[in-house]
């Protein structure tokens, strides 16, 4: 079963390979990207599948000088090519997981205060430290949309091949911090939360939104304090009247460019509550990610005092906090990714 699956991907991306090398369709912007796309995709299972190959060879050919007598440097050639396979297999078919198709994404990222009073708010500017941190590790861009009171939400876009729901979606849920405040003159340790939504970025064709179903409000921006950023009605605030969802941005000082971070965040969270709706089983929904924001809900805990961070979803202890914090988020991002791939396998195999 097996070879059969090898051959038909290695067989697949040969065409790919043709494909992109047929000027009829690099004169085909769209049917190129489709197969760009595809190759990208198929890509890490077809160089498995090439190694797949070399060690079914190596097996085959060892097993028949072995006929002619025992040779140790041949039977080690084929246990180790033996071995080698049956661990191919497994990454051959994990490889070959459908993926999430949101994963080549755009986000939107929403880090709001959970519990904790100022602690957590602090704890929130530190969170989106670390994943601005993240994004630009992983070559990414990451863009403030609206940035006041504790709350941060942000853009991410993506840079192939890696699309950046792909990463980020891992960070969605609450996030809890153990340290001592720096406000804490008695040196206790406190616990607080910050909560994290990271939705799928929309297009306009996958969201249709009625602007008949909007209010509209502008109003003047302000800043720290209440006082007056700027003399002119910028802000913009949009409901979105059939959801009841409410969008207000400020940071820029042009009423159309806060207009349309507003409504680019307001296709995300719509987007993201069809998904829910849709998909609950893959756990898309922003309330999901979420949670209440207590204490109890928490996806991960960073543990200052013993410099540890645990991953709570899959059980994974590292003691690395301070690169952790630097945005050298890799490990954990690796470890969710293949657990969601088995996971997906799991499901693709009982269903």
């Amino acid at each position: 079963m097996i070879d059969e699956l090898v051959t038909r991907i290695l067989t697949r991306f040969a065409e790919l390979e043709s494909e992109l090398a047929d000027p009829a369709v690099i004169g085909d912007r769209e049917h190129y990207a489709s197969a760009s796309r595809a190759y990208r995709d198929l890509e890490p299972a077809a160089k498995l599948g090439e190694e797949y190959r070399h060690a079914a060879d190596d097996v085959a050919g060892a097993r028949e000088l072995l006929q002619d007598g025992e040779d140790a440097e041949l039977r080690a050639l084929l246990d180790s090519s033996v071995e080698r396979i049956e661990a191919l297999e497994e990454e051959i078919r994990l490889a070959m997981v459908e993926r999430d198709p949101n994963d080549d994404k755009n986000v939107i990222v929403e880090i709001r205060p959970g519990a904790g009073g100022d602690e957590a708010s602090l704890w929130a500017g530190d969170l989106y430290r670390m994943l601005t941190r993240y994004a630009e590790r992983r070559g990414f861009k990451a863009e403030p949309l609206s940035i006041a009171d504790g709350e941060y939400v942000f853009e991410i876009k993506s840079r192939p091949p890696d699309g950046a729901y792909s990463v980020f979606k891992f960070e969605g849920g609450t996030h809890r911090v153990q340290r001592v405040p720096e406000t804490e003159s008695q040196g206790r340790i406190h616990t607080s939360t910050a909560t994290v939504a990271v939705l799928p970025e929309a297009e306009d064709v996958e969201v249709q939104i009625d602007p008949n179903d909007l209010q509209i409000d502008v109003y003047r921006s302000s800043g720290p304090g209440g006082q007056s950023v700027n003399t002119t009605d910028s802000a913009v605030r949009i409901t979105h009247k059939p959801s009841g969802i409410v969008v207000s941005m400020q940071d820029e000082k042009s009423q159309l460019q806060n207009r349309e971070r507003a409504m680019k965040v307001l296709r995300a969270r719509l987007y993201e509550r069809a998904l829910a709706e849709q998909q609950a089983e893959i756990g898309a929904s922003r309330q999901a990610q979420v949670g209440t924001g207590e204490r109890a809900g928490k996806i991960r805990t960073y543990n200052y005092g013993e410099r540890r961070v645990k991953d709570h979803r899959i059980n994974l202890l590292v003691h690395n906090l301070d690169e952790i914090l630097l945005g050298e988020l890799d490990e954990l991002t690796d470890a969710l990714q293949d657990d969601e791939k088995r996971r997906r396998l799991d499901d693709a195999a009982s269903g």
